[in-house]
């Protein structure tokens, strides 16, 4: 199966899913100073991509400084708060996440 998206025709703030099958895909619209509460994804390995914009990404109680271009991975069983520093778009993906 071959699925094509277009980010820019994601529609829906705060997420608008682009893909629903694994790995789930989401787009993350957020304001300036808008921010997703405190919540986990315990069966996936979340990686977030901040297509436009600025996030301080909180995991775990350490805060990451995210620009338009970088990556951030972690554990999806930890707690995890994006709040944006300006208005924003990231990717985020939930990859399933496998035994180690």
């Amino acid at each position: 199966m071959v699925e094509t998206t277009r980010l820019d025709e994601l529609t829906g703030s705060p997420h608008a899913t682009a893909f629903a099958e694994a790995p789930r895909t989401i787009k993350l619209t957020l304001d300036a100073g808008e921010s997703v509460p405190e919540h986990r994804h315990p069966e996936a390995t979340p990686l977030i991509h901040v297509v436009e914009g600025e996030l301080d990404v909180t995991v775990d109680g350490e805060t990451y400084a995210l620009d338009a271009g970088e990556l951030l991975r972690f554990d999806g069983r930890k707690p995890v708060s994006p709040t944006a520093r300006e208005d924003s778009v990231a990717v985020v993906v939930l990859a399933p996440r496998g035994e180690r």
